[in-house]
């Protein structure tokens, strides 16, 4: 995986989308900066990112990625790896479906996924050591080119949706006590049920993430 370093971008996943699209990156490819001025959040919101904390966008052609894994799991898929790398470094921080990363009660960061031509489009912010009213930061210290580096290896070893989705569907009880927006609508998530490709059932409805 190439990594490239900036000290401040409006967008990490705007700037990949961009250059993509021109050719003028190829994936797999990853973009990270220092400060992100116009940062894409959930449900069309801005991420606000304060200086130094940490947030990429990387890029992978989905015939890199395990047969299994689907458009709307992608984000949960990602998400638990990213988890799994900071738990083994005795990190807390757990996934809120489908894709906000929380300590305790409070969020932490998040990602976003999107499909461009081939190639599936991952951003995440995390805050580290600053957060914005509201949020919070990371119960540890790491340094960010180590986070990576087993991030992305992580991802390059292919673990399946299927072997993921074991894992999530046991936190996923978790979210249980939260609730989630979609549309225009605030949902309790107290009765919902997961399904394999992480969608769930709520309300006699179906509910896919979004992002």
């Amino acid at each position: 995986m190439q990594i490239l370093w900036f000290d401040e971008l409006s967008s990490t996943q705007t700037y990949l989308k961009d250059k993509l699209a021109k050719e003028e990156l190829v994936s797999p490819i990853a973009i990270v900066c220092a400060k992100q001025t116009e940062g894409i959040g959930s449900r069309g919101n801005t991420w606000i990112g304060l200086e130094n904390n940490l947030f990429f966008s990387f890029a992978y052609s989905r015939d890199n990625l395990p047969d299994d894994l689907a458009l709307e799991s992608s984000s949960i898929y990602f998400s638990y790896l990213l988890k799994e790398c900071l738990e083994e470094m005795n990190s807390k921080l757990w996934i809120k479906w489908p894709n906000d990363f929380y300590i305790k009660n409070e969020k932490v960061g998040g990602t976003i996924t999107s499909l461009s031509r081939k190639n599936l489009i991952c951003g995440i912010g995390l805050n580290l050591e600053k957060s914005p009213q509201g949020f919070t930061h990371l119960d540890i210290k790491i340094n960010k080119k180590d986070l990576l580096d087993k991030f992305f290896k992580k991802i390059e070893n292919k673990l399946s949706w299927k072997q993921i989705f074991s894992k999530y569907k046991i936190e996923f009880e978790r979210s249980k006590s939260f609730h989630t927006h979609y549309g225009n609508s605030r949902i309790s998530l107290e009765n919902a049920v997961l399904n394999q490709d992480g969608s769930l059932e709520v309300n006699g409805k179906r509910i896919y993430s979004l992002r």
